[in-house]
Order: structure tokens, then sequence, then C-alpha cells
């Protein structure tokens, strides 16, 4: 731009201003070349930074765009709207091989008898303020029903077909003791992991403090903590199931779908909450990017990949077991099983409420923990 904008200018000038030659031939205006000299070199200096913005990777302005919009947030802190639609726009961008995942690569393939595939993340970068990393889905591969405590997350579809099923609470509802617990920063939940002996169930949840991963995650039973998975790269373990397919006998295990399955009683269960179906439909990339926040836009969800898909995801801030925000999963039952307790929902809207109770983690799901391939990030 530079260089063509100088064009410009000589092509504008009229013959009466260029320099005039003495017969000896010097110029009468040397000090004016001297000049256009120097103008010349500190634009070229403003080309070369300029020049170097144009050039940074879509995953390097996204790490900086999260700086800034989660600089002065925390837990049940939400950025300006200003900031979410900055946010918003950067990740409506990024395409696939913005960060080197393709379709063709193992995390995708369909898996022949497994109940549950394999769902492979890989992390990008995490600080306490917000967390990057990437979800690789196959078909059939589902991220259970979980929460998200005083977070705004972000989610971007890069490509793929996938089911998403979001819930916030009814808060105006009475609720048991047991069920308050549920998704508040700082409060634990006997059920949300499995014990490990000699370890409370609040460490059980969060293997890796600040981790995105780490909280969604169990343990394996005998394990040292930091032993128990492998999600981040520049760690070494021989506890993961490899990037080819081949699993280890200690492979880390994270909750299913939680289905309806189950025969509740008439009686509602300790610590069920009632919840209002914020999203209950298919997506399918390109498709603008999902926002939750922590008190609605559907707080809770569940992934269910249609076809293999990849999510981008940002959290902010990022699970913490240290910060009381622990990861904690839920089963889902219609409204009708249990009775209202004082629920006041009208007839034609109990189809779009549910019945919350915290779940345990089937043990016949995987997280794999990948190396992210993608453009690197230089932090500043």
């Amino acid at each position: 731009m530079g260089i063509e904008s100088t064009l410009a200018d000589l092509k504008g000038k009229q013959l009466s201003e260029l320099p005039k030659v003495t017969a000896a031939g010097t110029s009468i205006s040397s000090n004016s070349a001297a000049n256009r000299n120097r103008s010349r070199n500190k634009q070229s200096r403003k080309n070369r930074r300029r020049q170097k913005k144009i050039m940074a990777s879509p995953v390097q302005r996204l790490y900086e765009t999260c700086k800034d919009v989660f600089a002065n947030c925390g837990a049940g802190i939400v950025p300006s709207p200003e900031k979410i639609e900055r946010l918003k726009a950067v990740l409506d961008g990024i395409k696939p091989e913005d960060v080197s995942v393709m379709l063709e690569q193992p995390y995708f393939r369909r898996q022949a008898g497994w109940k549950y595939p394999a769902i492979t993340y890989q992390h990008i970068f995490d600080c306490e303020k917000f967390s990057m990393g990437i979800f690789c889905l196959p078909p059939s591969g589902v991220i259970p029903l979980h929460n998200h405590p005083g977070m705004t997350v972000f989610s971007k579809l890069l490509f793929g077909t996938m089911h998403i099923k979001s819930y916030d609470w009814v808060v105006d509802v009475p609720s048991d003791t047991s069920a308050d617990a549920a998704g508040v920063p700082g409060k634990t939940s006997a059920v949300a992991a499995d014990a490990i002996p000699g370890e409370t169930s609040a460490a059980a949840v969060d293997i890796i403090p600040g981790k995105p991963l780490a909280a969604m995650v169990d343990v394996i039973p005998g394990k040292p903590l930091a032993a128990a998975v492998d999600a981040i790269p520049d760690k070494n373990s021989a506890d993961v199931v490899n990037d080819n397919g081949n699993t280890s006998a200690d492979a880390v295990d994270v909750p299913s779908k939680m289905s309806t399955d189950v025969n509740p009683s008439e009686t509602k269960k300790p610590g069920v909450r009632l919840a209002k179906v914020k999203a209950d439909s298919d997506l399918t990339a390109p498709c603008n990017t999902s926002i939750l926040y922590p008190a609605d836009g559907g707080n809770m969800h569940c992934f269910t990949a249609v076809t293999a898909c990849a999510v981008l995801d940002v959290l902010g801030p990022p699970y913490s077991d240290s910060e009381g925000r622990h990861c904690t999963y839920y089963q889902d039952f219609p409204f009708a099983n249990f009775s209202d307790d004082g629920a006041s929902v009208p007839e034609e809207e109990k189809e779009g409420h549910a019945w919350l109770q915290e779940g345990e983690k089937p043990k016949d799901l995987v997280v794999i923990g990948s190396f992210y391939n993608g453009p690197e990030i230089v932090e500043n």
C-alpha cells in the first residue's frame, strides 16, 4: 500500500515541480530529496508494522481478543455487550484450517465396538482468566450434560452437524437442599465424581486445577492425581489413549450422555431441580457461535455428534477446583416424571421443562488428550 501511494504521488506531480538540475549536473533541491528519503523510510517502517499485524494468525487474534475481553472479568462477571460481540465476530470468522483441524484426521473416524466413541480434546491455551481448546467428536460422540458455574462460554462449531440440548435453572421454584449446591461456585457435590480412597469427592472432579479438560474427566483409581490424565501437551503419561485409537487399561473416562431410560419413582429424588429447555436442535456448520452465560443462554448443555464434528470452545473463566468452579453432570427427566412441588408451569409449556439430577459418570466413555497442531500463540 505504501509503494502504491508513492507511485500515485509521483504520477500526480507536474513537470515544473520536479528537481531542477544545474549545468554542472547537480540538483538544487538536495534537501528536498533527503526529506523525501526520510519520509519513505518512516513510511516503510509503518508498512512493516502494519504487515506484521496483517500476518497474525486467526488463533493469535482470538487469543489477543480473549485477553482483552476477559481482562476485568471473573466468576459470574459477564463481559460488556460490545466485547461479547467483538469476540463472537472473531470466532465466527475462524475456519477449521485456521486451527489445523481436518475431517481426515483419525479423531473423527467412526469407531466400531464402542458404546460411546472416544472424544479427543486439543488444549490450545489457558490462564486464570480464560481457556481455549477444541473438542473433536466422531459420529455419535457425546459430551454429556454438564454445567459452567459462573462462566461465559463461546462454542464455535467448525464443521459437521451436532445436536445441542441445553437448560437453564428455573429460579423461582423450591428445590431440594442437596440440589442447591449444583452449579454454585464454592459448593461441591458428593455425587459429581467417583470417590478415590483417601481423597475427597471434590478432589476427584478437577485433577488439574485451571485446565478446562481436567474438570471433565474422572480420575483413575489408585493413580496419583497428577498422573490421572494427559490432556495437556508437554505432560508425559502412558495412561492416555493414543491418537491412533489404541487404548490403554488406564484410559481416562468421562460421563456419557445422561439419558432418561432409568425408572424414576413418582416421588422426586434428592438433588432434583427444575430447569427450562433453552435449546434442543441440530446445528450444522457453518453457523454462528453459540454463547452461554452464568445464569442463562443454556448454562447446562449436552453435545451429541450427528456427524463427525469439531467444536472450538472458549471459557471465561475456566473450571477451577481451587476457586469452586467444579464441573457437575446431570441426568434429565421429563417434567411429568415427578410431582411439581408447587411449580407453576402451564400445561402447554411442560414439555419445555425437565427435572435435572446430579449424575454419576459411566465407565465406558473416554476423552483423549491430544496435541494442538495449529499456529503457535505468542503471549504478549
